[in-house]
């Protein structure tokens, strides 16, 4: 009964929104090809960079660029998947000046160690963006998620602490990521963020999230590589710190008897790399809903 409680509510929000977008006739859309936007939202003014592909009613790809902040790369990089699965790419650029690594890559959980309000987490602008882009278009619209590096970090704590109806969160290569474990703290586990009466609740909820641990097989250098002492007890190198999220996640569903979504995606040779994981046939398999 809580199940069909919960989507029929569902439901009525979605009819909600949809009602409240403009008619797509009237909607300022995003244009064919390459552009580019500086976007409001709520809390800020970000820029995005945008390709649509030749084909009818594209689903949205968020691509989330690394330590580089080089979005418009990332958004190039990202069109051979747009063209394949008729994806309206939006490819945001967070600024160093304003989104510093504990903003960016920690998601803004926790700073110098302190956990920070919820209003504060980053995650929630992808929320606003997601909006701004449905109402830009004039329609609903699903979407997935797709992230390199420090993008991958990003994602990782968005998928751990702010829920989302993406069909797919796509975590490659990051350096760190949040770790199914209420004793470690934020932004590497669970510790901290939530009372113990929920913490189960929330757990779970991770790790039903559509998640894919995307790793090219040869990123074992450590270029650029977090060596803070919660990032190295994660592992040596990106690729084993993602063989030990995804095995880390899989051992607690199956402990716990609760719904796993989780995907281990490899890409063999391929290093730290963005274009060539985006290049490469994984990479829709990584994103299949």
């Amino acid at each position: 009964m809580d199940r069909v409680r919960n989507l029929t509510l569902t439901s009525i929000v979605g009819l909600v929104l949809l009602l409240a977008l403009p008619a797509a006739g009237n909607a300022q859309r995003v244009p064919d090809g390459n552009g580019t936007q500086r976007l409001s939202l709520k809390h800020a003014r970000i820029t995005v960079f945008t390709y649509r592909p030749d084909c009818h009613a594209p689903s949205l790809l968020l691509v989330f660029h690394g330590q580089n902040r080089n979005a418009a790369d990332y958004r190039d990089w990202a069109r051979p998947l747009a063209d394949r699965h008729c994806m309206l790419v939006v490819a945001p650029r967070f600024e160093k000046s304003e989104f510093p690594r504990w903003l960016y890559q920690h998601g803004g959980i926790a700073k110098d160690g302190e956990l920070q309000p919820s209003s504060q987490w980053t995650g929630r602008l992808v929320l606003a963006l997601i909006e701004r882009i449905r109402q830009l278009e004039g329609r609903m619209m699903t979407y997935s998620l797709i992230g390199h590096s420090a993008g991958g970090q990003y994602l990782s704590r968005l998928a751990a602490f702010t829920p989302t109806e993406a069909q797919r969160i796509v975590i490659a290569n990051p350096g760190t990521h949040v770790l199914p474990d209420p004793r470690l703290d934020a932004p590497y586990g669970f510790g901290g963020v939530y009372p113990i009466n929920v913490m189960d609740k929330e757990l779970r909820r991770y790790l039903s999230a559509p998640v894919t641990i995307y790793l090219g097989s040869i990123d074992t250098g450590d270029e650029g590589l977090s060596k803070s002492s919660q990032a190295i007890a994660q592992g040596p190198t990106r690729y084993a710190r993602g063989l030990k999220a995804f095995e880390a996640a899989q051992a607690l569903a199956r402990a716990r008897g609760w719904p796993f979504n989780w995907r281990l995606v490899e890409v063999p040779g391929v290093g730290h790399r963005a274009k060539q994981m985006f290049a490469a046939p994984e990479a829709s398999l990584a994103l299949k809903p």
